[in-house]
């Protein structure tokens, strides 16, 4: 668009507003940068390769390319070594607990609203409440003893006589039907329906007050000072990437996730997806009015005093250092979102 008539200083002005209204479309060259998730493709990163595969990160002015992990990788690692830019890390206590050793990353976004931690229960108990499953043999893995069954002990009374380890393995789980089994929402009731031909029981922690974020979006604090434009389109184009995903078609997102992920299958990213609208995993809450990716203060504060109740986290550690509101809450991509 040519402007003939315009001084030179309103041109500049003119231009500068353009380029603020379309962000990245103004940049001839695209800023790098690497995104390391903390396990192989699935649907729970959908929105990140639907920002890759829709153009949204190259409308942003970003070239992403994304890390997969796996059990044999730590991206975590790579992004204190300043050789990711960003990391998808799993929960708040891993924020709290770069905080209590010094580790200089920052959470920037919370993805999930709810943290997708499940216990799964035989159908035939017709488990309703959390409570419920005081009397049952618990199978919980070495990560969620020291997490998660911590506030089931202070907050509900859970005793650890009744735990039992779980490997990723459901067999002993349908061997003993007065049992109930550690899972993700998006991903175990699928297993054992496959597995065993029955829907289980779900009994989803964060709708009993297990208020951790989840599916959190990290970064170092030296990119932050130096690059704060950078994290906030990152941010941002990640947001819209997740709107579209799960309300826009996310076809080219999947095929994306397959080629990451060749094991991966397209019954199992339906069912994922379909679980994370039905839960309201990622969209729910604060996320309705602030946009996806939204944290708040006081939520923070909540989930640290119950993680120092249940002597998971230390009194002294300064939770407020773990996270930033400076990125987010700010009604990002909110229209995407159906009416209905």
């Amino acid at each position: 668009m040519k402007y003939p008539s315009l001084p030179r200083a309103l041109m500049v002005l003119v231009v500068a507003v353009m380029a603020a209204i379309s962000p990245g479309r103004a940049q001839t060259t695209l800023d790098k940068v690497s995104f390391g998730t903390n396990w192989v493709a699935e649907a729970e990163h959908g929105g990140f390769f639907q920002a890759v595969a829709d153009g949204t990160y190259a409308k942003y002015g970003l070239d992403v390319t994304i890390i997969s992990g796996g059990p044999n990788e730590n991206n975590r690692m790579l992004l204190i070594a300043g050789k990711l830019d960003f990391f998808m890390a799993a929960n708040t206590l891993m924020s709290l607990d770069a905080v209590a050793n010094d580790v200089p990353v920052v959470t920037v976004a919370a993805i999930f609203q709810k943290d997708p931690q499940v216990l799964l229960t035989h159908p035939e108990y017709k488990i309703t409440k959390l409570e419920e499953l005081k009397p049952f043999t618990l199978f919980v893995s070495k990560e969620g003893i020291s997490s998660y069954f911590q506030w089931l002990k202070s907050e509900y009374g859970f005793g650890e006589d009744k735990v039992r380890p779980y490997t990723f393995n459901p067999q002993p789980f349908l061997a003993d039907k007065h049992s109930a089994m550690q899972g993700y929402v998006t991903s175990e009731p699928y297993a054992v329906e496959k597995t065993a031909g029955f829907k289980p029981g779900i009994i989803l922690l964060a709708d009993y007050g297990f208020n951790t974020y989840s599916t959190l979006v990290e970064t170092r604090r030296d990119l932050i000072d130096k690059k704060p434009d950078l994290v906030q389109r990152f941010v941002s184009a990640s947001i819209i990437g997740w709107y579209n995903y799960l309300y826009g078609n996310n076809a080219a997102a999947n095929a994306l996730i397959k080629k990451f992920n060749p094991e991966m299958t397209d019954e199992l990213l339906a069912y994922s997806i379909a679980r994370m609208k039905e839960y309201g995993i990622v969209d729910s809450g604060d996320s309705f009015r602030d946009g996806i990716g939204a944290m708040n203060d006081d939520r923070m504060a909540s989930f640290f005093d119950k993680m120092v109740r249940a002597h998971v986290v230390k009194p002294d550690v300064d939770y407020r250092k773990s996270y930033t509101l400076r990125f987010v809450n700010k009604g990002i991509g909110v229209e995407l979102r159906p009416k209905n």
